[in-house]
């Protein structure tokens, strides 16, 4: 009886025990301690703005927006904001489906260096593209000059400042997105179907407008949206061709809201964020949407076999795709590095008015330009290995360990960068100056603010690749090194690193190329001794310095081309040895 008695006891102390450690298992704290960082930076800054927009003098409520939207300008900047993101898009829709079609289903030649030249105005920052169209469609811009030439006196073609030249360098900007996305669905789609319709006596035009369209009508629109999403983000394009102008987008105006402080300056950016940040929701879950159908229509191996020949008229469509792609992509930046190259703004491009100077000044003479390089390479850096590091292990335990709570502090990873830069600036203005009542960490004001907006906002991009490695290793390569004994260490470095590699490193690429120029969200939190390369050229180009700021450019892009060169080729390699 006794011991019956003490074996009773005895379970019920290990039950007790067992049910006080359960919570503090290693499994459970960890997942614990990823869900409050997830809403600390990711969810927690959104809600400041929020709580923000709705503070009044008297308590809580709608004044503020009451006061905003009763702002004529409010409604100026939100119109200037749907027609240049709207035209700009249907700009990008008429350019990427067109080319995009050229090179998934005709024998045009070069398909590698058209695809090559088609992606240059998405691999250079958008401000430094709108720096170099200033140089060639401006006042005094190498087309202007030209046309000036041929009719004898002075004639203004065109002239890029204004709401036009917003649209149309938008719109040839963000053309790429929709070309990749396009591209992508046209491969996908069965050829028997065009064959079927051709061999029923359907004409070219009637097998595309009929079959193909259709087909990829839901990854089209996709891309289009994932371009008036960009036009709704994008900050540096009307910043350049707009403020000059007088000119207000909602992202500019937000910016002039910041800048010019005063007691409810903050609260108004705040509720003009909340509008854009819905705008550009909605937009982000419609594209969700259409790119979930279309993958669903869309067959799993891509076919790039020729479907339709341009015969004769070959040698005129590819002169018309050259042309276009030089004008758009390639002469613009040479007219900006011609401009850097002269000794004054204005001067003619010839021999006896080229120097140097303006590098040596950008690059040795200027200490602000050095700081910011320097500035600009250490936060690329560090939220590239943050990110490679966080976002790969992130990845791997979301494949690994699936679950709602885990796609749901995933879908939260990604709301920094669905919503636009400057709204993320401002979150990040509000939660760091005081994070929590009292505490003050003393970030706000300092390079390492940036810093954590950087990976905030591009953490995401490094989930996205990394998750593309890991799932493509199977499960039973990790468990046959295990079952050979392999510790986790061992198994990291050993198996799964290597086989990651390819992932981990192009999301670093994107995340290093993303952060080294960007501009949006450090034109908000940069404070001297802080700035970055995208405020120092945008300073430059406010203040007049344009032989300074494309001097700068010129030596940016050029950095760019070589590390995407390197990167390729270190991309190869470590495949050529992971495969060997």
């Amino acid at each position: 009886m006794a011991s019956n008695w003490q074996t009773a006891v005895t379970e019920q102390q290990t039950g007790k025990r067992r049910k006080f450690a359960a919570p503090l298992s290693l499994e459970k704290a960890t997942l614990w301690i990823i869900l409050v960082l997830v809403a600390f930076f990711f969810v927690y800054p959104l809600w400041k703005l929020l709580l923000l927009s709705l503070k009044t003098d008297a308590g809580w409520g709608l004044g503020t927006f009451a006061e905003v939207f009763a702002n004529p300008r409010t409604w100026t900047a939100v119109q200037h904001t749907f027609v240049a993101a709207g035209v700009s898009t249907g700009i990008a829709l008429l350019i990427g489906v067109v080319l995009a079609w050229l090179c998934a289903y005709t024998d045009i030649r070069g398909k590698a260096v058209i695809h090559l030249f088609a992606l240059l105005p998405l691999l250079i920052p958008s401000y430094v593209m709108t720096l170099a169209w200033t140089q060639m469609a401006g006042p005094a811009g190498l087309l202007n000059r030209l046309a000036s030439w041929l009719a004898g006196t002075q004639v203004e073609l065109w002239n890029v400042y204004g709401l036009d030249g917003i649209i149309v360098v938008m719109g040839l900007t963000h053309y790429p997105l929709v070309y990749m996305l396009t591209l992508s669905v046209l491969y996908r789609i069965p050829k028997e179907l065009e064959w079927a319709a051709r061999s029923s006596g359907a004409s070219s035009w009637t097998v595309f407008r009929q079959v193909t369209l259709p087909l990829a009508l839901p990854g089209i629109a996709g891309g289009g949206l994932l371009a008036f999403i960009s036009g709704l983000d994008n900050f540096g394009i009307p910043a350049f061709l707009g403020i000059p102008e007088n000119i207000s987008v909602l992202s500019t105006l937000i910016y002039e809201q910041v800048i010019g402080f005063g007691p409810t300056a903050f609260a108004r950016a705040s509720v003009l964020s909340i509008l854009l940040g819905a705008i550009a929701l909605l937009g982000t879950g419609l594209q969700w949407l259409l790119l979930r159908k279309s993958r669903v229509d869309q067959t799993s191996a891509e076919d790039r076999s020729v479907r339709s020949s341009l015969g004769k008229r070959r040698v005129i469509v590819e002169g018309a795709v050259w042309f276009f792609l030089l004008a758009t992509s390639l002469l613009p930046l040479l007219s900006m590095a011609s401009t850097a190259f002269i000794k004054a703004y204005g001067l003619p491009f010839i021999a006896e008015n080229l120097t140097w100077k303006h590098f040596l000044f950008v690059l040795h003479d200027h200490a602000g330009t050095r700081d910011a390089i320097f500035n600009s390479l250490l936060l690329a850096s560090l939220c590239g290995i943050i990110s490679m590091v966080i976002g790969t292990l992130f990845a791997y335990w979301r494949i690994q360990r699936p679950s709602l709570v885990g796609k749901t502090m995933e879908s939260a990873v990604s709301l920094p960068y669905a919503l636009p830069g400057m709204v993320l600036g401002l979150a990040m203005i509000l939660t760091w100056i005081e994070p929590i009542p009292g505490w003050q960490p003393g970030v706000y004001g300092t390079i390492w603010l940036i810093l954590i907006a950087y990976v905030t906002r591009f953490l995401i991009l490094q989930v996205k690749s990394s998750t593309v490695s890991i799932m493509q290793v199977g499960k039973e390569v990790e468990e046959a090194a295990r079952i050979n004994g392999g510790r986790v260490w061992t198994r990291w470095r050993r198996v799964l690193l290597p086989l990651f590699a390819p992932g981990m490193l192009t999301g670093l690429l994107l995340v290093f190329l993303t952060a080294f120029t960007e501009l949006t969200i450090s034109s908000l939190l940069w404070s001297s001794g802080s700035e970055t390369i995208g405020v120092i050229i945008f300073g430059f180009e406010r203040a007049g310095y344009t032989t300074h700021s494309t001097a700068l450019s010129t030596v940016i892009v050029t950095a760019i081309l070589v590390l995407l060169a390197a990167g390729g080729l270190l991309k190869r390699y470590w495949q050529r040895r992971v495969e060997g």
